[in-house]
Order: C-alpha cells, then sequence, then structure tokens
C-alpha cells in the first residue's frame, strides 16, 4: 500500500506527461498481460460476407464466423440477428449499419467489447442501452442505422464458453 500511496502522490504533484510517464516505467506491460486474448486477427482470410438482407424472412450470422470491419443488415418485414460473440474480427473496429423497417434486427455483442451505438428511431427503437467503454484490446463496435416501425437492439452477453 506504500507504494500505492507514493506513486498517488508523484501523480498529484506531476507537471508534464513525462512525469507521468517515469511513474509507469517499472509496471507490467498491459498489452502483455495475462488477459484473454481479443479475437482479431489481421491476417485472417476474407471475411463471412458483408451484407445480410432479411425481406419478409430472416437472417443469422452467428457461431464462429469472420466478421468484416463493414458490415450492412437490413430487415424489411423480417428479422435479422448478428451475434458476434465468437466472431473473428478482420480489424480492431467494426461497424455495424442495421436498418429496421416494420423489422427488427438484434445485434450480439461481447461483454468485454467498446461498444457505440448512434442510430435512430423513427416510431420504431434503436436501443443504445449496451454503448459503452470495453477492456483495453477488445474490439471496437460501432451500430448505426435506422429503425422505421420496426427496432434495432444492441445486447452485451458475455462470450459463450468454449466446450471441451
Amino acid at each position: 500500500m506504500d507504494e500505492f500511496e507514493e506513486r498517488l502522490a508523484a501523480v498529484y504533484t506531476a507537471k508534464t506527461y513525462a512525469d507521468l510517464e517515469l511513474l509507469t516505467v517499472d509496471l507490467p506491460d498491459v498489452s502483455r498481460s495475462t488477459a484473454t486474448p481479443s479475437p482479431i486477427d489481421y491476417d485472417a482470410d476474407a471475411p463471412t460476407s458483408g451484407v445480410a438482407v432479411g425481406i419478409m424472412s430472416g437472417f443469422k450470422r452467428a457461431g464462429r464466423w469472420r466478421a468484416p470491419r463493414n458490415f450492412t443488415a437490413l430487415a424489411f418485414w423480417g428479422g435479422g440477428k448478428i451475434d458476434l460473440r465468437e466472431a473473428v474480427f478482420t480489424g480492431r473496429e467494426m461497424k455495424i449499419r442495421a436498418f429496421a423497417v416494420m423489422g427488427g434486427v438484434e445485434v450480439v455483442v461481447p461483454d468485454d467489447a467498446e461498444v457505440f451505438v448512434t442510430g435512430l428511431g423513427f416510431m420504431g427503437g434503436f436501443g443504445h442501452e449496451a454503448s459503452g467503454v470495453g477492456r483495453p484490446g477488445a474490439p471496437r463496435i460501432v451500430v448505426t442505422g435506422f429503425a422505421f416501425w420496426g427496432g434495432v437492439e444492441v445486447k452485451r452477453k458475455a462470450r459463450k464458453k468454449k466446450s471441451r
């Protein structure tokens, strides 16, 4: 506890960023910690697909799949589900454009991801509750779009346990 108090006092008296940097030199590198590695594969093959459409029907992207950097989902008189808990991301950030017209799109994100939801609901709903920070190194997921007489719901859920 003494070391913590000493570091804290030094932080409060620091005048420059260089002063702060000196206080962290001997700390372990966060990127090399034992935290669960993020499912990002920059050398991944081409993504599974970049578009999903459900017109008077449905679509589902779930399980282990290569999630592209940009994904567009359209549900017109239908529905769709995008589950990213087991997805392998092809970049640090994924942008999802979700459009629901008299239908619905459900996006399930890992609970440790950084999530930003900025869509608009007009006589419908666009859920922003899942927005928030994630753990360092986790993928960043940006969900935008439009819901008209329909809904786009973004949920945080724990990653699925790997079966042995």
